[in-house]
C-alpha cells in the first residue's frame, strides 16, 4: 500500500471532488437493483477476459466509465487518483490505438506509465513469458497490461504477478476493454436517439468479418449476449469457428441475410497476419461478398449504427462512404469510449492497492 494513499472514504471523497469526480461513479456503491455493494460490484482481481463476468458486472464497469467520458470533454482531463501508484503497459505484440489508449487512460489519472515494447525488450533474446513476468513483478508495479500474440498468455502472467493484470488482447482469445468501449459507445449513441436503457435486450447485433482469428468478435460476443443482445455473426465459411452457436450467436454464411432488420453492423478485418494458408479467393471477392457498401446497409434497420474497432481497411471490409456516415458511423466514438472505459478498470482494479474504504481484497 502507498503512503498517503491509505484514505478513509471521507478524505478521498474531498480529493475526488476537488478533482471535479462524481462520487457516484468513483468509490464502492451501495446495494442496488443494478448491481452489489462495495467490492461485490466488481470482485475480480484482473481483467483477463469478458466470459466469467457476470451481467452486473459489466453494467458496473459501464457505470464507471461514465464519469470518465464527461471529464475526457472537458478542457482540464487530469485526475489524480492513482497518483503515486506506477502501471506497466507491457506490449508483446504491435499496436497504436490500444497502447495509446491505455497509456493516455493511465496519465490522466495521475499515475507513473511505463511502455514496455517487445522489439526493446529481453523477450527477444530468448526470454521466457514465465521470466518476463518473473521480472515485472520485482518491479512493484501496481497494475500491468498485457497484450500478447498467443491466447493463454495474459492469464499465465496473471497467475505469476501480485498486481491487477488487464488483458490487451492475447492472440485470438479475447480483448475485453475492446468489447466494453464498445458496448459503451453503442448504449451512448441508443441514449442520443433517445432510447435509454442499460441494457440491450431486444437489439439484434450482426458482426461480420474474420470471426475465426477475432478476439474482438469473441469478447464483443459474450459481452452482447450477456447484455441481452441478440447476436448474428456472418464470414466465409473458413473464417466461422465450429463453436460459434454455443457463445450465444447464431452464425450467417450469406452477408445479406445477416443484415436483414439488424439495428447494428460491426466489421472486422481480415487478419491476415493469424492466417496460415488461403482463407478467401482474394480481397477484391472478399469486398463482394461480405463488404459493407451503401447499398447493403439498406437491407439492414433504417437506422441501423455502424460501428468498427479498427484499424480499418476500407474498401475491403468497408467502404469508406459508410465508416464516414455522420449519422449512422459511431467508430469515432468507439476511440473516444476507450479511453473512459480503461480509466475506469485502472481506477475500479486498484482501489486495493489505493486503500479505498470498502474494497479490500475479499469481497
Amino acid at each position: 500500500m502507498h503512503d498517503g494513499l491509505s484514505v478513509m472514504h471521507g478524505s478521498t471523497k474531498g480529493r475526488a471532488e476537488r478533482y471535479g469526480v462524481s462520487m457516484d461513479h468513483t468509490f464502492p456503491p451501495a446495494a442496488s437493483d443494478r448491481f452489489p455493494g462495495g467490492r461485490l460490484a466488481f470482485p475480480h482481481r484482473d481483467l483477463t477476459g469478458i466470459g466469467h463476468l457476470e451481467r452486473h458486472e459489466i453494467l458496473y464497469l459501464l457505470h464507471e466509465a461514465q464519469q470518465w467520458v464527461e471529464l475526457n470533454r472537458r478542457s482540464a482531463k487530469h485526475a489524480g487518483l492513482l497518483s503515486g501508484l506506477t502501471i506497466i503497459n507491457a506490449f508483446f505484440e504491435a499496436s497504436t490505438r490500444t497502447l495509446l489508449s491505455f497509456e493516455i487512460a493511465g496519465k490522466r489519472l495521475g499515475a507513473d506509465v511505463v511502455n514496455m515494447h517487445a522489439a526493446q525488450s529481453s523477450v527477444k533474446k530468448g526470454e521466457t513469458l514465465i521470466d518476463t513476468a518473473i521480472t515485472l513483478n520485482a518491479m512493484r508495479a501496481d497494475a500491468i497490461v498485457i497484450r500478447h500474440g498467443s491466447s493463454g498468455a495474459t492469464q499465465l502472467i496473471a497467475d505469476k504477478v501480485d498486481c491487477p493484470v488487464l488483458n490487451a488482447g492475447d492472440g485470438s482469445h479475447e480483448h475485453p476493454t475492446q468489447a466494453l468501449l464498445d458496448a459503451l459507445a453503442l448504449r451512448e449513441a441508443l441514449v442520443r436517439r433517445g432510447e435509454d436503457s442499460e441494457d440491450f435486450t431486444g437489439l439484434t447485433v450482426t458482426i461480420c468479418g474474420d470471426i475465426l482469428h477475432s478476439r474482438v468478435a469473441r469478447s464483443n460476443i459474450l459481452c452482447l449476449t450477456a447484455m441481452g443482445a441478440n447476436v448474428r455473426v456472418c464470414s466465409p465459411p473458413a473464417l466461422m469457428p465450429a463453436g460459434v452457436a454455443a457463445m450465444g450467436a447464431t452464425p450467417f454464411l450469406d452477408f445479406d441475410e445477416a443484415l436483414a432488420g439488424t439495428d447494428v453492423v460491426m466489421m472486422l478485418r481480415l487478419q491476415t497476419e493469424r492466417m496460415a494458408g488461403q482463407f478467401i479467393p482474394s480481397a477484391r471477392e472478399y469486398h463482394h461478398l461480405y463488404g459493407l457498401t451503401s447499398a447493403r446497409l439498406q437491407q439492414a434497420a433504417p437506422d441501423a449504427l455502424v460501428m468498427h474497432p479498427g484499424p480499418m481497411n476500407r474498401g475491403v471490409e468497408i467502404d469508406s462512404d459508410v465508416a464516414d456516415m455522420l449519422d449512422r458511423s459511431i467508430v469515432t466514438q468507439q476511440v473516444e469510449m476507450g479511453v473512459a472505459i480503461r480509466m475506469a478498470c485502472l481506477d475500479v482494479l486498484t482501489r486495493t492497492a489505493r486503500g479505498v474504504e470498502g474494497w479490500e481484497n475479499e469481497a
